[in-house]
């Protein structure tokens, strides 16, 4: 039997299909301060690392080490919530966090003043 001829590389180099290429993603600074982190510590320790969404009346089972925790702002930073009290913080597990984040950026979204917000 003969060997199979080699195939040729492509002549176009094969694209991704953007015109720009977006920028890399960079966490914000404010999550890496030392009043970010005693904010942190205090959300999740009060919350017994134990995700604190409710559903159905209960409280969700999720809890460390086993799931990763978010000590998330009740009132977004960008909407004027206290980025340092602790009483304006919830521990939420990834999924519930990822389902409150877009619940307020599609209010936000929504509002009448156009969304804006920073």
């Amino acid at each position: 039997m003969g060997t199979r001829p080699k195939t040729l590389a492509p002549l176009v180099p094969k694209g991704d299909g953007r015109t720009v290429k977006p920028e890399p993603k960079q966490a914000d600074p404010f999550y890496h301060s030392a009043g970010h982190e005693a904010f942190r510590h205090a959300v999740l320790s009060r919350a017994g690392y134990r995700c604190e969404w409710i559903e159905d009346g209960k409280r969700r089972e999720k809890a460390a080490p086993r799931h990763r925790l978010f000590a998330d702002h009740i009132k977004e930073r960008r909407d004027g919530g206290d980025p340092f009290d602790p009483n304006n913080g919830m521990c939420l597990c990834g999924s519930h966090h990822t389902i409150k984040t877009q619940r307020e950026r599609a209010r936000r979204l929504a509002a009448p003043s156009g969304g804006g917000g920073g």
